[in-house]
């Protein structure tokens, strides 16, 4: 399959655009008065069960990009089924889709999401749209479909990874040199400093640390910390949540690799910080409204006890 659901989904939504005059046929749904387009009309329409694949695109009035299937690993589905009530003019739309169809239409937020559409939009701006079919799949294939999608993807962020490790590995390296910070590189690419050496035993896998830490993003930004004092000195002190060392189970996937790895590194009274390239860290998809994709992390270490 590779990326062919891709090539397809692409010609979907630009077939026509040079035939325009030949192609386009305009109609006007019952409910909403959506008026959409056909740049290409397809012929193929799904039995019930049946599955369609598509893609959709949704630009606002200044033509920026708001919402792309094309830039998921998996593009749009739906089950045709025949018995289905319309309650608006998306449905209409939708439900009247076939193999090979190209769409355009536009029409205000409130009309094509609904009541719940994102935050960031208000209810009658103007949304253009482009949608495309590009396949028919039975129930049993989707599956099958989905695993091949997620296969690609994870080849394609593990190809990502190997070049952010180097480019991460690149500002850490000069991070640390401005900062006058003598650090150690493991052969995974977690770069560490060990501040004050503990005591011990050696951990192994499954040992319990309870450490405290606090984050930073490489511009310095303090994101998270269990110390409460540090936490009200840089204004991110939350009432609701306890201050105090995190109990972590060290080489068992608890926490993001970086920890996992730099914690292995430690004793009972070590301190130390890590440097943690963002494959090693949150990754392509960050973490909450701080830690964006693909962010580098800071974080400074102690072990306050260790329980085998």
């Amino acid at each position: 399959m590779k990326n062919t659901f891709r090539l397809k989904a692409l010609l979907a939504l630009t077939l026509g655009i040079s035939m325009l005059s030949s192609c386009q046929k305009t109609k006007v749904t019952q409910k909403d008065g959506i008026e959409y387009t056909y740049i290409n009309e397809g012929s193929e329409k799904a039995a019930n069960g049946e599955i369609y694949l598509y893609h959709l695109e949704i630009k606002n009035a200044d033509d920026s990009v708001i919402y792309s299937t094309l830039e998921q690993p998996v593009p749009g589905y739906l089950m045709a089924n025949d018995s289905l009530e319309v309650s608006n003019g998306m449905d209409e739309i939708f439900m009247a889709l076939r193999k090979g169809d190209s769409i355009t239409f536009s029409s205000t937020v409130q009309t094509i999401f609904g009541p719940n559409f994102p935050p960031f939009l208000s209810a009658e701006d103007q949304l253009q749209c482009n949608l495309g079919v590009f396949d028919i799949i039975s129930q049993d294939s989707l599956s099958m479909f989905f695993m091949e999608a997620s296969r690609i993807e994870n080849e394609k962020r593990a190809e990502r990874a190997k070049v952010l490790m180097v480019e991460d590995g690149q500002k850490i390296e000069e991070y640390a040199q401005a900062n006058g910070l003598d650090v150690q590189k493991t052969e995974n690419g977690l770069y560490y400093v060990i501040e004050r050496e503990g005591n011990g035993p050696e951990t192994t896998p499954g040992t319990t640390m309870y450490v405290d830490y606090a984050g930073y993003l490489l511009d310095g930004t303090i994101f998270d910390t269990s110390i409460e004092s540090l936490a009200q000195e840089k204004g991110i002190y939350n009432a609701g949540r306890p201050y105090e060392p995190l109990p972590v189970n060290v080489g068992m996937g608890q926490v993001i690799p970086g920890w996992d790895e730099g914690l292995m590194l430690l004793k009972k009274g070590s301190k130390a910080k890590f440097l943690i390239p963002s494959p090693l860290g949150y990754g392509e998809n960050g973490a909450g409204s701080l830690i964006g994709p693909n962010s580098i992390l800071i974080f400074d270490v102690e072990v306050q006890d260790v329980q085998k």
